[in-house]
């Protein structure tokens, strides 16, 4: 009695089985949508959303209250007239030429500095780390206070006979000002990059380079820099990106007009001027962050072409 019973059992659950697996087979499809639906909407509502609507507003006359009309490439044509678009490209463009060579050398000699495990090392990577998590705002008031006028810099510059410099009224120190700020604060990020990709460098290539009688400067020329190169290319492309779309620093240290007559503006402030307030000309300020999206997607592609000529 017993075993026909397990045998009924069975053929039951048997029977029941094909059925189960279909109700499983029909859903697996569907599954997947399911765990990807969150991050898909968040994407859709606040990235491709946003994005679009920028796109199709850079076409219109559209402001703050008024809802625009279709006007074709009128606001495209106005940045070709645009004296603070020059302006505001030309210092977009310094910034990625003084900061983006700083952020790919300084992080890396960073990195094999605080690589090895010696006494006291943990407190000297924490310390290069603290500006990465200090907020901007905070970051850029202090140096604000540093190299103001009045500050602490100007204070010892007099007190050693040099004078007071204007960090913050001449147009030139202040770009420059800001741009040491800018990797000042990204000095530590990449370098907590670097000692990843370090850590992946057999130290049998250092060894055998100094079997060799490779010194310290020909080892990093000759061993290290080719291992980290694709890290080398990561960060240039991230750091060019970043300093072509630098807003807080130079917002903080020249103030929302963009320093002396405007001439340390940004094209990223210049978006942010032109698009903010009652009478904001939301086309024309979509537009300027077409051309803003254009070129670091353009600068991003050069970055890896290069990468590749290298390669080939």
């Amino acid at each position: 009695m017993a075993s026909s019973s397990t045998v009924s059992g069975d053929v039951r659950r048997g029977a029941r089985t094909p059925r189960a697996a279909s109700r499983v087979r029909r859903q697996l499809p569907f599954s997947p949508w399911l765990f990807a639906a969150p991050g898909l909407l968040i994407t859709g509502v606040f990235i491709l959303y946003p994005f679009v609507s920028t796109v199709v507003n850079s076409f219109t006359d559209r402001r703050t209250l008024i809802p625009g009309t279709f006007v074709g490439l009128a606001n495209f044509r106005e940045l070709l007239h645009d004296d603070m678009f020059w302006i505001g490209l030309r210092n977009s463009a310094l910034y990625v030429v003084g900061v983006v060579p700083a952020l790919v050398l300084l992080p890396l000699l960073l990195a094999l500095l605080v690589q090895k495990n010696i006494p006291g090392i943990t407190f000297f990577r924490s310390a290069f780390y603290t500006p990465v998590v200090a907020s901007i705002v905070v970051v850029g008031l202090i140096w604000v206070w540093l190299l103001d006028e009045r500050g602490l810099v100007n204070s010892l510059l007099e007190t050693v006979g040099v004078g007071r410099v204007g960090f913050l009224s001449d147009q030139w120190l202040l770009l420059l000002s800001a741009m040491a700020v800018t990797v000042w604060k990204g000095l530590g990020y990449y370098m907590i990059i670097y000692l990843a990709a370090l850590a992946n460098v057999p130290r049998e290539l250092h060894e055998a380079a100094s079997v060799d009688g490779a010194g310290a400067v020909r080892r990093f020329l000759t061993v290290t820099v080719p291992a980290v190169r694709s890290t080398m290319v990561l960060v240039g492309a991230l750091s060019s990106v970043a300093a072509f779309k630098v807003f807080s620093e130079v917002y903080l240290m020249a103030g929302p007009d963009g320093g002396p007559a405007g001439e340390d503006t940004t094209l990223v402030m210049l978006v942010q001027r032109t698009g903010t307030g009652l009478t904001g000309r939301v086309g024309y300020a979509s537009a300027l962050s077409v051309v803003v999206f254009v070129v670091t997607v353009a600068l991003m592609l050069l970055v890896l072409r290069a990468d590749r000529k290298e390669d080939a």
